[in-house]
């Protein structure tokens, strides 16, 4: 079983498109006029143009909302197209969840001209304050996961990578959006559409949030991290990587 298939029942509750960096994926595709989103989930940062879905969980593909795309059930291991199909292949925070990132990319540069991908970099994801302090374990997990943003440039060849700086009122619910606003961590409804909360085990989550409400009432949160509130974005590790 999918493992969204398993967490993704009410995933469009709390992840949709931001936009700001949905317009910083739409420059990276540039003029492509076709495009496959590979591990498309629910269908966020999918340009308006021509578009097929790649998306293994049912649960996901349910929650499209009726967007005008070909959606097909497959992995990124496999991808059902001849070479050179589309303009364009697009993975958005989504190869941490494939089996073989590598064989995944491989595909993508076999039926697409230009990749583009959003993925964070798991060498700097201790540098959060929500992980640093309350949830080191998603650290550990993250650094199992996530490939290495050196690493899957080695695997893509000559690319650009751009940082891309999370904005205070992120709309898109993914860890890192609520970095200035830590009492939205303390909702079970926003940590259910994170997979680094899904996949601890109960009592470290149990652990860590009451943790954070503790401090969060007692004003060591402020102390320790209460800077934050004056900054406008914060660059929380998450990189854009475009290769022709």
């Amino acid at each position: 079983m999918s493992l969204y298939d398993r967490i993704g029942q009410q995933y469009t509750s709390t992840r949709r498109p931001d936009p700001r960096i949905a317009a910083a994926i739409l420059d990276a595709l540039g003029d492509a006029d076709s495009v496959v989103n590979v591990g498309a989930g629910a269908g966020a940062y999918e340009p308006a143009r021509s578009l097929v879905a790649i998306e293994p969980s049912w649960q996901m593909i349910r929650q499209r909302s009726g967007r005008p795309s070909l959606v097909v059930q497959a992995s990124a291991e496999a991808l059902p197209f001849p070479a050179r199909t589309f303009d364009a292949a697009l993975a958005v925070l989504t190869l941490h969840h494939w089996s073989d990132w590598r064989c995944g990319l491989n595909e993508m540069k076999r039926v697409a001209h230009r990749l583009v991908i959003l993925t964070i970099d798991p060498r700097e994801s201790d540098h959060f304050w929500l992980t640093e302090a309350y949830f080191p374990e998603i650290v550990a997990l993250d650094r199992e996961r996530y490939p290495a943003v050196d690493d899957i440039a080695s695997s893509l060849g000559p690319c650009r990578v751009d940082h891309i700086a999370i904005p205070h009122d992120c709309v898109d619910g993914f860890l890192g959006a609520f970095w200035r606003r830590p009492e939205a961590y303390l909702d079970p409804r926003v940590r259910a559409g994170m997979s680094g909360f899904a996949l601890l085990e109960q009592d470290v989550v149990d652990r860590g949030v009451a943790r954070l409400k503790s401090d969060l009432e007692s004003g060591e949160w402020g102390r320790r991290f209460g800077h934050l509130r004056s900054l406008d974005t914060l660059d929380l590790c998450y990189r854009l990587l475009i290769a022709n």
